[in-house]
């Protein structure tokens, strides 16, 4: 055998023991487990200020953690008492950019209550939309 042969040849066996190690370490759909947070993520609706509030509650992922009616679930807290912790503005800054907040000492208190959760950021969702949201939830406070 020629040197460049020997290079093919051990090309070819390189490219096909790495083939054989990825397929026997692919994972298949029934090993993955689900996270809530990608999922809502995957789905992407189409959002826009001229649709009602309930509605962008729902498009925007919110009920999948926060419970039909917002109420809270085992995954993340009730949202009924938002006026309590929160003005429009902080609220659709929080929206924006959920990581900066969790330094607070409410939020520590939260991660403790709801572990391997995590609000997702709706940066790429326009203020309008989100200021739509954050007006719905303060409304729910009574």
């Amino acid at each position: 055998m020629t040197k460049p042969q020997i290079w093919v040849a051990a090309t070819l066996v390189l490219f096909f023991a790495l083939y054989i190690l990825e397929m026997s370490t692919k994972r298949t759909d029934e090993q993955v487990k689900p996270n809530p947070t990608t999922a809502m993520q995957q789905q992407n609706p189409q959002v826009s200020a001229d649709q009602p509030p309930e509605k962008l509650v729902v498009n925007l992922g919110c009920t999948g953690c926060h419970g039909g009616d917002l109420s809270g679930t085992a995954m993340a807290p009730s949202l009924h008492a938002v006026k309590d912790n929160w003005s429009r503005d902080g609220l659709i800054n929080y929206l924006r950019n959920p990581s900066s907040y969790m330094s607070s000492s409410r939020f520590e208190e939260l991660k403790s209550k709801y572990p391997n959760t995590m609000m997702p950021s709706f940066s790429n969702i326009d203020v309008k939309v989100l200021g739509k949201v954050a007006d719905y939830l303060i409304s729910l406070s009574k």
